[in-house]
């Protein structure tokens, strides 16, 4: 963040007394055309005296590591002055407009914003309700990030309820303030009509906001978020905030989150929490976007703050923002008792999976698709597989063989939550900075009291690190179920798009890679046999051949029609297993135990 806060009430004191008292903010949001899914909006500048006024559009929100050009959904934009004469305005660049205010002593300007992307971090707005996403709403004036705002809220007809981490303005209904506007761009608004819950947990008050309905349980949602709650503020010792909001988005079918200061969004499936694999799916997302409160929003990385809204802010530790909060979210629910030892160990094989079953693991280091991430994490295409990885499954990796030599190293007195701990307080608490992956690093081995270039080394190199040097520490070993089995591999998956069979994509260094066959080629026959829409008969094809058959492939490629041969290779995907050894050590018997909360 553009700061350290302690709290969001000492933030409004601290900002308070430094704001400018003759000068103020103040925006007002409602709701014409919710329908057609476009908002009004109006900002008045009062007591900022210039020649000009440039007001900017941030091009990204935080959180969201991709260049979105709010600015793109705006419209209508006018100013006006005290007495409602025009003002002249115009854009000097993609997400700036100038206002010739020649000192003005009051400017209002409006806009309209469009807002119809399902998604935590952009706005939707319907007749059923409007989600703000602040950093694609409101603008700010070039240089004063750090002035105080105001937001007053205008509900649509029938709508009944506001939701936002923002506290409320004594006297003005529905009107919330903002210190300033990193806090406004990092405090979403939900606005409708939906179903507020709460709880307590860790001595915060904490609120659901539920928007859309479902079929979730209240009261066991109660329960059981708070224990995930405390078990995430037990590894930092304290829970910084007064009251925290989860915004829920249910739908048909929805997913991911986007962690606030003092709030986060997440996306749900309606239906979902009907299941078992659902509700834990939904756990598992609470505790992901909740751990983010201490883990991005107050201990980041050096880069991530202050904020430019203009541009892409490059790092390469989102390994430990986003990937150390992938290994605590799976973490917090076997703590808390969701999942149970094995399972927990099932989802760290789906991590070493996702990640060794991609061909771009051998291409792209750790830190690289860190730092890469605003040009590929957020636009993937057909070959993303074969150049990169996820920083959040491989980064739980590197958290888990941290977390696994640090307890070795210290007869399992100490943990990966020690190097948390140790950092939160010196870098948040103490320092008030970010921090680097050196200094991460460092601090690991001050806890660990040994070496871990060995596990920088794998962050920084492409490639796959040992795993079972850190997993027989505990005690267990990988493997790979597959191992010994020639199944042929093509190396190319398919999809049906009007009627026709056609490559999605190719795997690297498959017999389909080498053997020129393309993604967008229409799969026609196989051997002189033509395959149905279908696939299934290239599957039968595929089941019956062996490793190293040749096969000839008959395609249309831009209405040409080519025959290519293809030589099929061996399945390279593997079906990793976690198991115990046999005979374990008592050094081993401790490190599985404080691992795995045994």
């Amino acid at each position: 963040m553009h700061k350290i806060y302690v709290s969001l009430l000492g933030m409004i004191v601290a900002h308070s007394t430094l704001a400018q008292p003759s000068s103020h903010i103040a925006f007002e949001v409602s709701f014409k055309e919710p329908q057609a899914h476009y908002a009004e909006l109006s900002m008045e500048i009062s007591g900022i005296k210039q020649d000009y006024i440039d007001v900017k559009m941030p091009v990204w929100t935080p959180g969201s590591y991709l260049v979105r050009e709010f600015a793109k959904s705006v419209e209508g934009f006018a100013a006006v002055g005290a007495n409602g004469t025009p003002i002249k305005s115009y854009k000097i660049n993609k997400n700036t407009w100038r206002l010739e205010s020649k000192k003005a002593s009051l400017v209002k300007l409006t806009y309209r914003v469009y807002g119809f992307e399902v998604s935590v971090r952009t706005n939707f707005f319907d007749a059923d309700g409007a989600f703000i996403s602040p950093a694609s709403t409101f603008m700010y004036v070039d240089g004063l990030i750090d002035h105080p705002a105001e937001v007053k809220v205008v509900p649509y007809n029938g709508w009944s309820q506001v939701s936002t981490g923002m506290e409320p303005v004594a006297g003005k209904p529905y009107t919330y303030y903002a210190p300033d506007f990193d806090i406004l761009f990092d405090s979403p608004i939900e606005v409708g009509n939906q179903d507020i819950f709460s709880f307590e947990a860790a001595g915060v008050h904490y609120e659901v906001a539920m928007a859309r309905g479902g079929n979730y349980d209240k009261e066991r949602l109660k329960t059981d978020m708070a224990k995930i709650v405390e078990s995430e503020t037990a590894v930092f010792g304290e829970n910084p905030n007064k009251r925290y909001l989860f915004i829920v988005h249910n739908n048909q079918s929805g997913g991911g989150g986007l962690e606030h200061l003092n709030s986060t969004v997440l996306g749900a499936t309606r239906f979902g929490y009907g299941t078992e694999v659902g509700y834990q799916g939904f756990l598992g997302l609470v505790a992901h976007e909740h751990f983010h409160l201490w883990n991005v929003k107050r201990l980041r990385p050096k880069a991530l703050g202050p904020f430019n809204y203009d541009a892409e802010n490059y790092t390469t530790s989102l390994w430990i923002a986003e990937g150390f909060t992938a290994y605590y979210d799976n973490l917090a629910l076997r703590r808390s008792g969701f999942l149970g030892p094995e399972q927990y160990l099932n989802t760290l094989c789906g991590d070493v999976q996702a990640v060794e079953n991609r061909p771009g693991h051998n291409v792209q280091s750790l830190a690289d698709a860190s730092f890469d991430a605003w040009i590929k994490s957020y636009r993937p295409d057909e070959n993303s597989a074969n150049t990169g990885i996820s920083y959040y499954n491989k980064g739980a990796l590197m958290a888990a063989m941290l977390d696994l030599s640090i307890i070795k190293a210290t007869d399992g007195q100490k943990h990966l939550d020690d190097v948390m701990k140790a950092m939160y307080a010196e870098y948040y608490k103490k320092e008030k900075r970010g921090y680097t992956d050196q200094e991460f690093i460092a601090m690991a081995e001050k806890v660990a009291g040994i070496s871990l270039a060995e596990i920088y080394e794998a962050v920084t190199t492409a490639g796959t690190p040992d795993y079972n040097k850190y997993l027989h520490y505990a005690g267990l070993e990988l493997i790979d179920a597959n191992e010994g089995l020639k199944q042929p591999y093509l190396g190319a998956s398919t999809g049906l798009t009007e009627g026709r069979l056609l490559i999605t994509t190719v795997t690297r260094e498959s017999g389909a890679w080498v053997g020129g066959l393309n993604v967008k080629d229409e799969l026609l026959a196989v051997n002189g046999v033509r395959l149905d829409a279908a696939g299934k008969e290239l599957d039968r094809i595929l089941a019956a051949s062996k490793v190293g058959d040749t096969i000839k492939v008959l395609v249309a490629r831009d209405g040409l029609i080519k025959e290519l041969t293809v030589t099929l290779g061996q399945d390279p995907n593997k079906r990793y297993m976690i198991r115990p050894l046999q005979n374990l050590s008592e050094a081993q018997k401790t490190v599985m135990r404080k691992w795995l909360s045994l």
